[in-house]
């Protein structure tokens, strides 16, 4: 266990390395968590139901793997991405509370945290609201943490909406383990001398910055350039910079250009004081604003040493946007999926304004990552079907798709919610890992291959033929 072996070696004979003493306490962490589970849910009067492996292709946000069908020549099954309408199906059965740990594929870009499969703590409960199922929820997260590492979560979580979020930290998954908050100061730019700060919020920008306490000291002039250009790889457009140092003398990117009554109303709303190092942005789209800064926040933190993996703080972000404009797609898609509950009070504004209209969605966050999901589900058909339009699909269109669903709504359905947990990513964080590889007994790399079984690989042409797929070869050329 203290040799250092690269990645690749380590997964091709995985068998080996999963003899190491650190590999085998990971997947005892992660068999506790799914026992814990298991018991926890039990005691709440949950039923485990498996769902299918084989299912239909539906648009869910991340591309399915398809599986071709023998017995139907040219049709294809899809691994589910999550159990989402079979859960829904279960509240409409009657089942009134379920639970699975599950198996879900999504054929996307791999990173630490993400693998093409992947284990999801799937859950739904019927007759509940939103307060609910997060009361169950953080009496099982209370449990984990109790039976798994001993830690003491103190009841209720934090709750905070998305836009607060956004506003704070830039992020929908917040890390609260430390300062550094965003502040507004468009108000103080608007009619500063600055003419890059007067000229954002005049054609309708923002001006956000946050403030270093503290740590002034730490960032000589070279680290603040080269934070500049990691400001950039979030699209901001640039970053600037006031230094106060321990001596009371200050240096500043713009604050040449600003009024001393300016310059103390700016310190005043950053709580600026000696040795604090303010980073501001101005930006036309204020979300650009906000997770440029959130994730130099974070970048921050981490330089410094100030997100310690064992100070555990979690809670629960709520009021997501019920939409999200896809440029890829040039349309407003779901932010979660098309099946979440609108705000009550936001549902005309389907109609008139949808893009204003928030959700009975709810994640709970663990140290700035999305441990799980949920929502409060739509379970009258009307809202369901007007849902669909708003989202661009045709009544034929939400027929082909979804048609199964809808039909079984027109039976009656009770009101019903839940959540699914990333139990990867949970075992990953508390075990203090960075890579969900470290909790999987036989992961995937990089380009979604298993070094170790060699696939994916080529079949032969019987196993084609079987299955009406014939493979073509395309020659390379330089256009191609």
């Amino acid at each position: 266990d203290t040799k250092e072996v690269g990645d690749q070696i380590r997964l091709k004979y995985r068998y080996l390395d999963l003899r190491r003493p650190s590999m085998q306490k990971n997947l005892m962490l992660r068999h506790r968590v799914t026992q814990v589970a298991r018991n926890y849910f039990d005691e709440h009067g949950f039923l485990e139901i498996e769902t299918p492996m084989l299912t239909k292709s539906t648009p869910e946000g991340a591309r399915d793997y398809l599986v071709p069908s023998r017995v139907h020549p040219g049709k294809f099954y899809a691994l589910p991405q999550s159990p989402q309408q079979y859960k829904q199906l279960l509240m409409l059965s009657g089942m009134d509370r379920y639970i699975q740990i599950t198996r879900c594929f999504r054929d996307e870009d791999l990173r630490a945290d993400r693998q093409p499969e992947f284990t999801q703590i799937d859950l739904e409960m019927s007759f509940v609201e939103q307060d609910d199922v997060i009361a169950v929820n953080e009496g099982f997260l209370q449990r984990v943490f109790k039976e798994v590492l001993d830690v003491d979560i103190q009841l209720p979580l934090p709750r905070m909406t998305w836009q607060d979020a956004m506003d704070k930290y830039g992020s929908d998954k917040p890390d609260v383990r430390f300062g550094f908050e965003i502040k507004d100061i468009s108000d103080i730019a608007k009619d500063c001398s600055f003419k890059v700060f007067k000229d954002t919020v005049a054609n309708g920008g923002t001006v956000r910055l946050i403030n270093v306490n503290g740590y002034a000291d730490k960032f000589p002039r070279k680290e603040i350039d080269k934070l500049g250009e990691f400001v950039k790889t979030y699209r901001a457009k640039g970053l600037a910079w006031m230094k106060l140092a321990a001596d009371g003398s200050m240096t500043s990117s713009f604050a040449k250009f600003l009024s001393e009554d300016e310059i103390a109303a700016i310190k005043e709303r950053a709580g600026a004081k000696e040795n604090d190092l303010l980073f501001v942005v101005a930006d036309a789209n204020w979300q650009t604003a906000a997770v440029a800064l959130g994730a130099l926040r974070c970048e921050l933190a981490k330089r410094l040493g100030l997100a310690k993996k064992d100070d555990f703080k979690l809670l629960w972000v709520t009021e997501f946007p019920q939409f999200e404009y896809s440029e890829e797609e040039n349309r407003l898609v779901a932010m979660h999926h098309p099946f979440t509950a609108p705000m009550d009070e936001d549902i005309p504004l389907l109609d008139t304004d949808p893009a204003k209209v928030r959700a009975k969605a709810y994640d709970i966050i663990l140290n700035g990552c999305e441990l799980g999901g949920g929502s409060i589900r739509i379970h009258d058909p009307e809202l369901q079907t007007k849902m669909f339009e708003a989202l661009g699909f045709t009544e034929e269109k939400a027929k082909e798709q979804f048609g199964h669903l809808i039909t079984a709504f027109s039976y009656g359905a009770p009101p019903h919610g839940g959540l699914a947990y990333g139990l990867d990513r949970l075992c990953m964080l508390l075990a203090g890992l960075d890579s969900i590889r470290d909790v999987i007994a036989f992961p995937k790399v990089q380009n979604a291959s298993d070094l170790m079984m060699n696939c994916p690989d080529t079949v032969d042409d019987k196993q084609l033929d079987d299955l009406s797929i014939a493979v073509t070869r395309v020659e390379e050329t330089p256009e191609a």
